[in-house]
């Protein structure tokens, strides 16, 4: 009887293991994204290999930074999930992230950009929603999105965002075959 439960916790035990490998192996093979100010590109990656290269990509007129506050036209800079899709977007298709997200809300609390009240304000709403609000001083609704009607021309020569990555209109299509709710997102 002992040698049988010994038996059935060592082939439990190899079974958790297994299955830990496997999800990891499964994390190294998800879709994420790589956005670069520097060469206005957006890498998408599959694990550590890059499957599609979109570029030039449009970001803000404001430039990027790691904090922004609202109606700068700049584009955040950090870690993000995708977690909303706008398929009626003016912008064709709208990806849009988590920003700001719990990290950037503790900086601007840190460097004095978002009060007590405001930061106490933000972290109710996150609890309640399970994701950041869109109105505080550092802004929302930022995201990956199409051009719509927007003038490729101006697309291929300027940053025009008011804080988003645009790409064109096929590139969001495709874009959107390969993501998810929950994909990672690198501004950087």
């Amino acid at each position: 009887m002992r040698q049988k439960l010994l038996y059935a916790l060592s082939l439990g035990l190899c079974l958790a293991l297994m299955a830990s490998g496997l999800h990891a192996a499964e994390e190294s093979r998800e879709v994420w994204l790589l956005v670069d100010d520097r060469t206005s590109t957006l890498h998408v990656y599959r694990g550590n290999q890059e499957i599609e290269r979109f570029s030039p990509v449009s970001l803000g007129r404001g430039g990027s930074k790691r904090l922004r506050l609202s109606g700068s036209r700049a584009t955040p800079t950090g870690e993000f999930k995708i977690n909303w899709i706008n398929e009626d977007s003016r912008f064709h298709l709208f990806l849009g992230l988590d920003y700001p997200t719990l990290a950037h809300a503790r900086e601007a609390h840190e460097s004095g950009m978002l009060s007590e009240p405001e930061f106490y304000d933000y972290l109710t709403y996150y609890r309640r929603h399970g994701a950041p609000p869109q109105d505080t001083v550092l802004g929302g609704s930022i995201g990956i999105h199409g051009l719509g009607e927007a003038d490729p021309n101006v697309h291929q020569r300027y940053h025009w965002t008011d804080g988003c990555v645009a790409v064109t209109n096929d590139q969001i299509e495709k874009l959107a075959t390969l993501v998810r709710l929950g994909t990672k997102v690198i501004i950087r």
